[in-house]
């Protein structure tokens, strides 16, 4: 029996933990990024596109929780040929702060310093996908290089605001959260904590305190406690008096920002570094407020705890305060769509110099699936105007009509399959998301007129109307050619 030597085709499937895009997403995602563009513009950021691969030597290890600097990414040795690589590794960037270390490093004297940049574009994570994560996702960032002054925090914070704004989140619907990680050292120095261990156990307990509360944290910090579910969770070990000014940060935000930075200077104690991250807060305070960024945008809160190992001074997060249903029709807020804050170690890296540093990321799908949640992304998504062919021989009358709804403005198409079934173009249409079909047979065409057929509301017809209603046809009405594109235009406005 002959053996089978067919090739076995290909599986036509994405690989796990990746996805595609269609039209309407990607439209929506590229309307929202260009508003987000135009405020970075605004405030004198300059756009910056790097190589979606660096050196795994660029990258460094920056990724939180691995032991390898490649770990987390997807890396690969390049081979070392005559005249072509070095047997370098080479990896996908995991986000777009790394590759600005290196530019910042590669081009520091062509560079104006400070040096203000945004960034946008995917990157790739080597992690477990699961739902709602990808190993590949958008990312949107603006960062400014070499200003040391917490005036580029205080810019970098109200741009996130006019940002959230523009991509349309209204006022009232967001808050952007400030803290300062010398604060949380300084409350470190005021339990004496000392050991690393230790101080990151207490930084990780102190961002559950909106989960388990005051008691909580406290349980955590000393004998451990009982969840929900009856299990048991070891304590950090700590005295009961040292959990203290943990407790007395934790609870310092007050009913002002002057009260708040009143509360964390007690909190501190006698720390230096804890009143110099108060000092800053302070200025970033002034700052903003100077600029117009109220307590209904912006707020002081010691509960932000953000990048254990990696942020420096001031850190922030954007979230969105309105409530949606999760899947089991409970209320909840739908959370945090962007954070930041200061680094002033990463370029060092490079230059064996510090530089201070300062940015913020959005998070492209989040803030998009919150739009959609406030109806606010994808209503107006429409697949263009589709003209049908009735009299194949008649392609450029067609394609005339279309080009004269493009020259209007008006996205419009012709449909170029098998015009023999009428019905099917219909149905390409309604595939299309397409609002308006243009037709024209022989007979329109003796007469100088096209038929403008309303697509959406004839769908409410068919499923709403009555028969006599339906055989009325308000939804498909005639016109003199001359006055297509007049036609077309009252039906989209609607």
């Amino acid at each position: 029996m002959a053996k089978d030597t067919k090739p076995r085709r290909p599986r036509a499937e994405t690989p796990k933990g990746f996805r595609d895009y269609f039209g309407a997403e990607v439209t929506e995602r590229n309307r929202m990024l260009e508003k987000i563009a135009e405020v970075y513009r605004l405030h004198g950021f300059d756009a910056l596109e790097t190589s979606g691969v660096e050196t795994v030597e660029a990258l460094g290890k920056f990724l939180p929780d691995v032991d390898r600097p490649n770990a987390g990414v997807f890396a690969w040795q390049e081979e070392a040929v005559p005249g072509g690589g070095h047997g370098d590794w080479l990896a996908l960037r995991y986000d777009l702060t790394a590759p600005l270390a290196r530019v910042a490093a590669q081009y520091r004297n062509d560079l104006p310093s400070p040096y203000r940049r945004y960034a946008m574009g995917p990157v790739w994570r080597n992690e477990k996908p699961g739902p709602g994560r990808f190993r590949q996702f958008y990312q949107c960032d603006a960062d400014t290089v070499g200003a040391a002054s917490v005036a580029a925090d205080a810019e970098i914070i109200a741009m996130l605001a006019d940002a959230l704004e523009a991509a349309g989140i209204a006022r009232g619907d967001y808050l952007v959260r400030v803290n300062n990680r010398k604060v949380l050292n300084g409350v470190l120095e005021a339990m004496g904590v000392t050991d690393a261990h230790q101080a990151a156990a207490v930084l990780r307990t102190i961002d559950k305190f909106d989960k388990v509360g005051e008691a909580g944290v406290r349980e955590l910090l000393t004998t451990g406690r009982t969840d929900a579910s009856g299990a048991e969770i070891e304590g950090v070990g700590l005295q009961p008096a040292q959990a203290d000014p943990v407790i007395a940060f934790l609870t310092s935000r007050g009913e002002t920002n002057d009260e708040t930075l009143s509360n964390l200077r007690i909190a501190v104690g006698a720390s230096a570094m804890g009143a110099e991250g108060a000092d800053e807060l302070a200025q970033i305070a002034a700052t903003l407020d100077a600029m117009g960024m109220g307590a209904d945008r912006v707020v002081i809160d010691p509960s932000v705890v953000r990048g254990l190992g990696y942020y420096t001074g001031p850190v922030f997060e954007a979230e969105l305060t309105f409530e949606i249903l999760d899947d089991k029709g409970r209320k909840r807020q739908f959370g945090s769509v962007a954070g930041g804050g200061r680094y002033d170690d990463l370029v060092e890296r490079f230059t064996g110099q510090k530089v201070p540093a300062t940015g913020v990321s959005i998070g492209v799908d989040r803030l998009l699936a919150a739009l959609r949640e406030k109806g606010l992304a994808g209503a107006d998504m429409a697949g263009p105007v589709v003209v049908t062919v009735m009299d194949r021989d008649r392609m450029a009358d067609y394609q005339s009509m279309a080009a004269e709804l493009r020259a209007a403005g008006i996205r419009a198409e012709v449909y170029l399959g098998n015009p023999k079934n009428f019905g099917n173009q219909l149905k390409y249409a309604d595939k299309r998301g397409a609002p308006v079909a243009v037709i024209q047979g022989a007979d329109e065409a003796a007469r100088g007129v096209v038929q403008v057929k309303d697509l959406v509301l004839g769908a409410k017809i068919a499923a709403q109307a009555s028969v006599e209603e339906w055989k009325a046809q308000p939804a498909q009405v005639e016109v003199p050619r001359g006055d297509l594109v007049r036609a077309v235009s009252e039906i989209l406005s609607r």
